[in-house]
């Protein structure tokens, strides 16, 4: 009987004919198993291990894909938020310009009409102070990186804050302090950043150095920073210049509004009131210029992202494309394979049942 052995139950022949088939067999249904899994799928195979000559663009594409996703998303959220500081700062110039043509006949006005450029300048900084403490998302847009608290805390309160009272100490002394003591004063609080006379947070009452650095950025596709807003108390691309500047021009529109609501009918005719109404108008003109600048600066870094939106569209759609190159299936072609492949196995089944039919007596009656 040399030459044969027993298999499964059934005796092979020389030459291993039986084990042959059944190794055929098991390779065609492991083949099934994976035309019926990227069928079902639609990918070549769950791994890259498995994409074969695919792998290498898998491997480039699809991370390239995330990062450009990403990148979409992070311009979406910028838009919004850079969306509702340019309505403010709309709004916040067109808040002092307003202040800027009446202080242009301040000086010829009866004191009846200075009371009520006062009144509606103490409005106008409460609507200013309020606008500062805009949000998008529930994120204030003015607060830099420490975007969950208001740059303005009790911004409603203004006019109680140690800000603006300490700049109406400092304009009721006019008539002993002189024009340029009570413009230095002014000046000197407005710029401040000590407690109890900053108006702004904690966060925002620092040196405009140190408020650059905490602008809100988006990190785009390549890793470098992009700023995307504004803070309260500090300019973002475009400085302010001008002889009554703090260097921050929205403190100047604070300090300008503070200070024209401290003026009183009673100081017409005082010594250096001219002097201060014209510092105020000059102070605030510098502040109208810079702000506008800067708003224009942002709109323009926005117009740029959105148009980088649109391209990273197009490139995701380009490396989708070469994606699905690498990694999904031709579905007429594997459906036609899959059809063949069990086709194959039916046939291999057939001829292991057909081969346990020969006993091991039916070979020796013939001869074996």
């Amino acid at each position: 009987m040399s030459g044969t052995s027993a298999i499964g139950g059934f005796v092979d022949f020389p030459g291993g004919v039986a084990a042959s088939t059944v190794a055929n067999a098991a390779s065609v249904a492991r083949r099934l198993a994976t035309l019926t899994q990227q069928v079902g799928g639609g990918y070549v195979s769950g791994h890259y291990a498995g994409l074969g000559t695919g792998m290498q663009t898998a491997l480039v594409t699809a991370p390239a894909i995330a990062r450009q996703q990403a990148w979409q998303a992070n311009i979406a959220a910028a838009s919004g938020a850079m969306d509702v500081a340019q309505t403010a700062l709309s709004q916040i110039s067109s808040e002092a310009s307003t202040f800027y043509a009446n202080t242009n006949n301040l000086n010829g006005l009866n004191p009846s009409q200075i009371d009520s450029v006062a009144a509606a300048a103490r409005d106008a900084l409460v609507r200013v102070a309020g606008l500062l403490n805009s949000t998008d998302a529930g994120r204030y847009v003015f607060a830099g990186q420490d975007s969950g608290n208001p740059p303005l805390p009790g911004s409603d309160a203004i006019l109680s804050s140690g800000f603006f009272t300490q700049i109406q100490t400092a304009v009721a002394a006019l008539p002993a302090s002189g024009a340029a003591g009570t413009i230095a004063a002014t000046l000197s609080v407005a710029a401040s950043n000590a407690a109890g006379t900053s108006p702004f947070s904690a966060a925002l009452s620092q040196p405009a150095a140190t408020l650059a650095a905490r602008r809100p950025i988006l990190a785009g596709p390549d890793g470098a920073p992009v700023p995307v807003g504004i803070t309260a108390s500090a300019n973002a691309d475009v400085a302010s210049t001008g002889p009554s500047t703090t260097g921050s021009y929205m403190r100047d529109v604070l300090r300008a509004l503070a200070t024209l609501g401290s003026l009183s009918s009673a100081q017409v005719g005082t010594a250096g009131f001219d002097q201060l109404v014209a510092d105020t108008r000059t102070s605030l003109g510098g502040a109208i210029t810079a702000l506008n600048a800067d708003a224009g600066v942002l709109g323009d870094r926005q117009a740029r992202l959105q148009a980088d939106a649109q391209t990273s569209v197009q490139t995701v759609t380009a490396l989708q494309a070469q994606l699905s190159g690498a990694q999904d299936v031709d579905m007429a072609a594997t459906l036609a394979r899959l059809t063949q492949t069990q086709t194959q196995l039916q046939a291999s089944y057939q001829l292991i049942a057909q081969s346990q039919s020969l006993s091991l007596v039916k070979y020796l009656a013939a001869g074996g």
